[in-house]
């Protein structure tokens, strides 16, 4: 494997192992290594979020997946960071544990026609290293493919593997949708995708706020926003809660120079602002 440079939670590079399908990151919201599965190499997703730091992100769906390839290359990262010197040389002190294997990469991984196929890879490796209930197995993903049989199969697998869905929820209003995470989709639709992934797997919102054009989340949108935290509640709907984030490596889309950080004290108000609405918020930079 080509390991060589450093790891820190800034650097994400999909390549620094030299794997198609896996790649090491330490992650802050993680608060450790975090073993991701791309299953998006084509960088085809069918959202093109405005704040996403992949390079030449294209619309698409996640091609065919060699599923060989793939376990062989889990196995092999696993094998380096359990019984190698990869924490040792890699991973900064204090960010030194395997937390989870990560479902993300370079586009939205339930577009993979293997999916449930690759959890029960991932289920099989994760056993044989006797890991299954010691770290998690998550799904970092824009929900938008939830209703459809094979996601869902998908998912209810994860719930046996100490799974965790994280639910990308930007915005709950439409308008805001297709300026932030330039999709039609109906924030109503999505909302029922929501309720289908809270009940199949534990899940959780995934919120990135930012300013856009020097302004950040207008009145309006919070408003909409918490009105949607108010109904999960109302309805019922098992969210675990909200990681709330702001922008932490650079966006490698088009509207990238519109985009800018929010102070830390308009991150935390706001989070404090979801939690009276009645989710807990974990919070990251």
């Amino acid at each position: 494997m080509a390991q060589s440079t450093p790891l820190t939670p800034v650097n994400h590079d999909r390549d620094s192992a030299g794997m198609t399908y896996v790649y090491p990151v330490v992650s802050r919201r993680a608060g450790g290594v975090s073993v991701g599965v791309n299953l998006n190499p084509n960088n085809a997703c069918n959202w093109a979020c405005v704040y996403c730091q992949v390079p030449n992100l294209v619309r698409g769906t996640a091609p065919e997946i060699d599923l060989a390839q793939l376990e062989a290359e889990l196995r092999a990262m696993l094998d380096d960071i359990l019984h190698g010197d990869f924490m040792q040389t890699r991973v900064p002190e204090g960010a030194r544990r395997l937390n989870d294997i990560a479902l993300s990469g370079n586009g939205e991984p339930t577009s993979a026609k293997a999916f449930p196929q690759v959890i029960e890879l991932i289920g099989r490796v994760m056993a044989d290293f006797e890991l299954v209930g010691k770290i998690k197995l998550v799904l970092i993903t824009n929900g938008s493919l939830v209703d459809r049989p094979r996601v869902q199969d998908g998912l209810g697998k994860m719930t046996a593997l100490n799974g965790e869905v994280w639910f990308k929820f930007d915005s709950a209003t439409a308008a805001g949708m297709r300026s932030i995470n330039q999709t039609r989709i109906s924030p109503d639709k999505q909302f029922e995708r929501l309720a289908v992934a809270a009940r199949l797997c534990p899940t959780w919102l995934q919120t990135c706020v930012f300013a856009l054009d020097g302004a950040p989340l207008s009145d309006a949108e919070q408003a909409a926003y918490l009105a949607a935290v108010a109904r999960i509640r109302q309805q019922a709907i098992p969210v675990r809660g909200v990681l709330l984030y702001g922008l932490a490596r650079p966006s490698m889309q088009p509207q990238a120079s519109r985009l800018s950080a929010l102070p830390a004290e308009w991150l935390e108000a706001f989070a404090e602002k979801i939690r009276v609405a009645g989710l807990p918020v974990k919070l990251a930079p």
